[in-house]
């Protein structure tokens, strides 16, 4: 395979990639039929292969909701243990002792200043419904057990913070008590201890459980780069599951430890378990974009006149990378919630480099630039013997031209003699590629930092750039007021890019072969209306980088005597 070969293979690859990616970016899967049914049940063959009937908690009373409710409206109709801390809001139900609502102060909806906060807990029958409880079940059918009618009493502290656990109470009327303990951190974890006290005179066995039940938006079900749905550690091993590959037959995983999450981009919601605690946990569809996470501990003997706790922890906040990185001191694995990807081990430094760059200058646009330099510095070398090649290759432009005139249609004979006046001039065809072949897992690794960091959403750079993890706002169709196609509306900072590429490849020796020619002229629009549609902050850098390129082969080309 000849030099030209090898430059088109690669190029092929990564066009072939960066296609894959911008048609799922551009046309995400048809919006399903939404409904807000709330099929909130933990399945009746749960208890050791016993019936349990009384594990159902909402599945009869409100399968037949209306599509949404108002959201202000639901909250208002229930009674509420308020949270607040820091970085978080919201408010337990005590109607069944649910956390359904929980806002991430922190963060905004949009870019607008007066844009609310983030919603990512939601009451059930609201859109975008997202909320945990927790409850026990039994085989002995003649309990009663808390479900989500049951109204709970608040113990002491009528707000939950940071600094301020509360108890939750409720009496079954058989001689049980039922308790929660919930503390909160700083952050977004909840702490979460269930108690029961026996007093009815007799042993009684209970099963503990949790549920997380989600409604996803259609930009959940599409998926894309970020992996959304399922993602835990079971027994020390990543697992995860999209939202579109969830069905309604029920998936059951067995772990010791380790986390469940049903995760969003940015946002997830988790139970934490302990290195001891053994879960059984299930996932299945509950309805149309409606998915629900459980698990069951094992069951527990409580003799009469003793009680039984048992903790788990609650996540219900941001994918922030650093705090994930702290709670994975002692949570397994924790920070991989965060999708980064099959290049890790670069992927996740690029973040901590551009972290520190962005705390060193102020603005994360500066510090993709200068990430952007540092690259191309550390390249040098490599690209140095590149575009010394290659300005050989150009100075021997007529030669290659001579021998395709004097063999014509004779492949075999042009491709001997062209071997020959490489190796007599000692030109290595294929040097031009690897430098080629290192930025494939590059691009890719930034451009995955770019999508899933959530340090970098709605990161403003300078002029019309208010969000770098979104793609150039300043379109054709904006600037001069005419209909565009939505896949040929190109920003400005994705034009600069595709005219650096075209400088570049003018630059580049002609393949020899027509086709390919044709091919590398049509490169630069084909890749500006893809990167058009990509997070400007992969443009600025790409484009920064060619024009670094440019510069350098520029260099070399006049010391090497080629025009």
């Amino acid at each position: 395979m000849d030099k030209d070969d090898l430059k088109s293979f690669y190029i092929a690859v990564l066009l072939s990639a960066i296609i894959v990616f911008g048609v799922n970016y551009m046309f995400p899967k048809p919006k399903a039929h939404e409904t807000a049914t709330e099929t909130v049940n933990v399945e009746v063959a749960a208890v050791d292969g016993q019936t349990a009937d009384s594990a159902q908690t909402d599945a009869a009373s409100e399968e037949n909701a209306p599509v949404y409710a108002d959201l202000k409206d639901t909250l208002a109709q229930d009674t509420r243990l308020p949270i607040k801390n820091e970085k978080i809001s919201g408010s337990i139900r005590l109607k069944g002792a649910r956390f359904d609502e929980i806002l991430l102060t922190k963060y905004k909806q949009t870019i607008e200043d007066n844009s609310p906060a983030v919603e990512l807990f939601a009451p059930a029958k609201t859109e975008g419904a997202f909320f945990a409880q927790y409850g026990w079940l039994s085989s002995d059918k003649s309990l009663i057990l808390p479900d989500s009618d049951t109204l709970w009493r608040v113990e002491g502290n009528a707000t939950l913070t940071d600094k301020t656990p509360v108890t939750l109470v409720w009496y079954n009327g058989q001689g049980l008590k039922f308790s929660y303990t919930i503390t909160l951190d700083e952050n977004y974890l909840f702490h979460v201890t269930q108690t029961v006290e026996n007093h009815t005179g007799h042993a009684v066995s209970l099963t503990p459980y949790g549920l997380i039940s989600k409604h996803a938006s259609e930009e959940n079900m599409a998926g894309g780069i970020a992996h959304q749905g399922l993602s835990a550690i079971f027994d020390d091993k990543l697992k995860e599951i999209p939202y579109g590959k969830i069905s309604e037959e029920t998936e059951t995983f067995e772990t010791t430890g380790g986390w469940a999450a049903m995760s969003d981009k940015y946002w997830f919601g988790a139970f934490v378990f302990n290195n001891a605690f053994q879960a059984k946990v299930n996932l299945r569809k509950t309805g149309d974009n409606t998915f629900q996470l459980d698990f069951k501990g094992l069951p527990l003997e409580i003799q009469s006149g003793a009680s039984a706790s048992l903790s788990t922890e609650l996540y219900a906040g941001a994918k922030e990378i650093k705090l994930l990185d702290e709670y994975a001191k002692t949570i397994s694995k924790f920070d991989l919630t965060v999708d980064f990807g099959w290049y890790y081990f670069l992927t996740k430094p690029f973040f901590y480099i551009l972290d520190y760059l962005y705390h060193l200058l102020g603005n994360m646009g500066w510090a993709i630039i200068l990430f952007a330099a540092l690259l191309r510095l550390l390249l040098f070398p490599l690209a140095n013997k590149s575009y010394e090649n290659m300005s050989k290759m150009k100075k021997l432009q007529p030669k290659l031209t001579a021998l395709q005139e004097k063999y014509g249609d004779d492949k075999m004979a042009l491709q001997r003699a062209t071997m020959e006046l490489y190796k007599r001039e000692k030109v290595n065809p294929a040097a031009g590629c690897l430098p080629m072949f290192i930025q494939i897992p590059i691009f890719f690794s930034l451009y995955k930092v770019l999508v899933i960091a959530l340090e970098i959403r709605h990161a403003p750079f300078i002029g019309w750039v208010k969000d770098l993890s979104a793609p150039d706002p300043l379109v054709i169709s904006e600037w001069a007021h005419i209909w565009v196609p939505s896949a040929l509306d190109i920003g400005v900072w994705p034009m600069i890019y595709g005219f650096t590429m075209f400088i570049q490849n003018r630059l580049n020796p002609k393949p020899a072969n027509k086709d390919q020619a044709r091919m590398f002229a049509l490169m630069p629009l084909i890749f500006m209306i893809m990167f058009a549609h990509f997070a400007v902050g992969l443009v600025i850098y790409w484009t920064l980088s060619n024009i670094l390129s440019l510069i350098q082969q520029k260099i070399i080309m006049y010391k090497n005597g080629v025009k």
